[in-house]
């Protein structure tokens, strides 16, 4: 295994983790503030050997990721919160038919067009998606390094269950430079024999690979089976950070993403608070067992979030008690500060 440290933005981490992860198939659409993805993509993809497509649209792109996840490509689109929206159908549609592929979501403000700053408002979108039971694996990085790690693993965990998986981040890590470390190894599964995949029926019978279940029960028995995955992912894949959880502390923080980073800094100017961090990575699979045991402990529990309360919904169900729940969260692309953050803490402590 080669390791290589460089300078590099996020959105740039982002291609060069796709690349070594071994895709070769990319199909995006311009749209702030994940521009520099494709832009790069298009030089990257070319290198590798691969194909690189810029879409007529949002609608068009998920189509082609769907189509080469069918011929048994790793496949890749990106996009900005109201072009996720555009893509859910083919997301949906790829979930049904058990279709790997990665979708990375560089969240912007909404709702609508909004605006172009960071924010965490798509939330909802990513971990309760579109029409159907079906669920993404959807990870959430904090800096640049994870913008890489994730994408890299990202791909692996879609062959792994054959399901799409989504990387939810926003437009400050898309844009922020930071040294990281490229780790060039083989991925996994790269190799895996894909027996499922449309490359052909010549010696074999002819298959399909469809969503569309118009039998008597047999949509259900489908959804039944899609379940037993999803539960798999449950028990398997659940990730998260504990920063300063200690015997004695009286107080947790909740936040993912840049809010998490955000909090970190918090945590280091509260001086005498004996207060720690909780940071989910999976939000699907959202660790709720492993939250409610440590929210248990402490007397006050404090989810951030750059919008109007989405994770805390999930937190609420870990922790069973929202008396001890105070939530601070800043939408539409409003970006908080760690002194905001403490001053927040400080002043429902003194209550």
């Amino acid at each position: 295994m080669e390791n290589n440290k460089i300078l590099i933005k996020g959105n740039h981490a982002i291609v060069e983790a796709a690349i070594d992860a071994g895709c070769r198939f990319y199909a995006g659409y311009p749209i702030t503030p994940q521009n520099e993805i494709p832009e790069y993509m298009s030089i990257k993809m070319k290198e590798a050997g691969g194909i690189f497509m810029q879409a007529e649209s949002e609608l068009i792109s998920i189509n082609l990721v769907y189509g080469a996840a069918v011929a048994g490509a790793r496949a890749m689109t990106t996009s900005s919160s109201p072009g996720i929206s555009l893509m859910q159908e083919g997301i949906s549609y790829m979930a049904g038919c058990e279709l790997p592929g990665v979708i990375v979501n560089v969240q912007r403000g909404g709702p609508g067009l909004g605006n172009i700053s960071p924010s965490q408002s798509d939330y909802f979108q990513a971990v309760k998606p579109g029409h159907g039971d079906y669920r993404l694996i959807v990870l959430a990085p904090y800096n640049t390094q994870e913008m890489y790690d994730f994408t890299f693993e990202a791909f692996d965990l879609a062959d792994k269950y054959r399901n799409p998986v989504m990387v939810l981040t926003d437009g400050l890590l898309g844009q922020i430079m930071e040294s990281i470390e490229l780790k060039r190894k083989t991925p996994e599964l790269l190799n895996q024999k894909k027996d499922w995949a449309l490359t052909g029926a010549k010696g074999r019978k002819g298959k399909r690979i469809v969503s569309l279940l118009m039998e008597p029960g047999v949509l259900e028995k489908h959804n039944f089976h899609l379940k037993e995955k999803y539960d798999l992912i449950r028990k398997t894949e659940k990730r998260f950070e504990k920063l300063g959880i200690t015997e004695d502390m009286e107080y947790l923080i909740v936040a993912f993403g840049t809010v998490a980073r955000i909090s970190k800094g918090a945590i280091k100017l509260s001086r005498d608070i004996k207060i720690g961090l909780f940071r989910p990575i999976t939000l699907f699979p959202f660790p709720y067992e492993e939250l409610k045991e440590i929210a248990r402990k402490v007397k006050k529990i404090f989810v951030f979030e750059m919008n109007l309360g989405q994770m805390l919904e999930d937190v609420k169900i870990a922790v069973e008690d929202s008396e001890k729940i105070e939530f601070y969260g800043r939408p539409g692309g409003g970006v908080p500060t760690s002194e905001e953050l403490l001053n927040f803490i400080l002043k429902r402590i003194q209550k």
